[in-house]
């Protein structure tokens, strides 16, 4: 792990009567994301993900992010993520140094390359949130391939367990590592940190399927 770098635990907080998780980091990481806020490469400071109503029908969920970020404290640049998913029943799972925390909402899985859909012109409830510590810096294209390897991680652990689908169609990752240090080139599934990367992920993403009650106690 890079000296100095420690990644930050979820803290469970509140918002509009619903629980969300926040990652408050005390120095930038830079990330990749998929995330409807703060999406894209680049430092952030913090990560929130947040549960929202199963019929969510607001069409602008970065704002709606941002009003949580402030209403958290939460200043810089951060990246967050929605969910129908109660954010409590959160997952961790380590392996090589590597973190994944993971709330799994499959409601609504579909298959990635399936025939004959809608397409969708706005976020719907029901998600997995994967969000990853690295504990040594990636090169950027190292960050794309770690998408993947975390994406394949997560399919694979959705089939084993005979869920319909690869996924749901608002699925999000956000993988984060330290600025500093000499730069890993690769993040593929046999890599040196994307293999612990995709068992982290798999672990979680199985036990976020059987997990019954949420890990912290309700409000």
């Amino acid at each position: 792990m890079t000296a100095g770098w420690c990644p930050p635990l979820p803290e469970l907080c509140w918002a509009e009567g619903r629980p969300l998780l926040v990652w408050r980091c005390h120095r930038p990481w830079q990330a990749i994301s998929s995330g409807p806020h703060g999406g894209g490469l680049g430092q952030r400071w913090w990560v929130l993900n947040a549960t929202v109503w199963t019929d969510y029908d607001r069409d602008d969920p970065a704002e709606h992010i941002g009003e949580l970020a402030r209403e958290q404290g939460l200043t810089g640049v951060g990246t967050g993520l929605l969910t129908a998913v109660d954010v409590r029943y959160v997952v961790s799972e380590t392996e090589g140094g590597v973190r994944a925390d993971v709330t799994t909402g499959v409601g609504q899985p579909v298959w990635a390359a399936e025939t004959g859909t809608r397409t969708l012109d706005r976020l719907v409830a029901g998600t997995i949130n994967i969000v990853c510590w690295l504990p040594s810096r990636m090169s950027e294209a190292a960050l794309v391939n770690a998408v993947a390897t975390a994406t394949e991680a997560k399919t694979q652990a959705l089939v084993e367990a005979g869920l319909p689908g690869t996924g749901t169609c608002t699925d999000a990752v956000v993988l984060l590592c330290p600025t500093e240090g000499a730069a890993e080139p690769y993040g593929g599934t046999r890599s040196r940190l994307g293999a612990g990367l995709a068992r982290a992920v798999h672990r979680a993403v199985t036990a976020g399927l059987k997990v019954q009650q949420p890990r912290f106690a309700c409000r």
